[in-house]
């Protein structure tokens, strides 16, 4: 599956922004899709994921309350709503998709070692 992500860019501190992620053909039912970021000099983290058959979602401690990961199944497109952002989300936001039977475990869903086919990454700067 291919993806596609859109929506980065700079914004202030409390601000919001939208990412998109657009798969390509399509996802299937046992599908994981889920947003990660990187910060320069930092490791890969999962920020927020979502199973595409039954709906369940894992968020980092550090987005949770702030973030929403939803889906549009019509346009196999799913969104990051970000929400109260801070200078520390700052980050290169990925989109990736994996099957549902490597991630049995919130920990293994949030693990970017899992996730099988990766975007090319939507820059999201936040300033002071």
């Amino acid at each position: 599956v291919q993806l596609v992500e859109s929506g980065g860019g700079l914004v202030q501190a409390g601000e919001s922004l939208r990412l998109s992620c657009a798969a390509s053909p399509y996802t299937y039912s046992n599908n994981i899709m889920g947003w990660f970021r990187q910060a320069p000099g930092k490791e890969r983290e999962g920020v927020a994921v979502l199973y595409i058959g039954v709906g369940t979602t894992y968020y980092s401690d550090s987005v949770k309350g702030r973030f929403t990961i939803s889906r549009d199944n019509a346009k196999n497109t799913i969104y990051l709503q970000m929400n109260s952002l801070k200078p520390e989300d700052t980050a290169v936001y990925y989109c990736a998709a994996t099957f549902g039977n490597r991630c049995g475990s919130r920990s293994s869903a949030l693990d970017y070692n899992e996730y099988l086919s990766w975007g090319r990454g939507t820059q999201v700067t936040v300033s002071s």
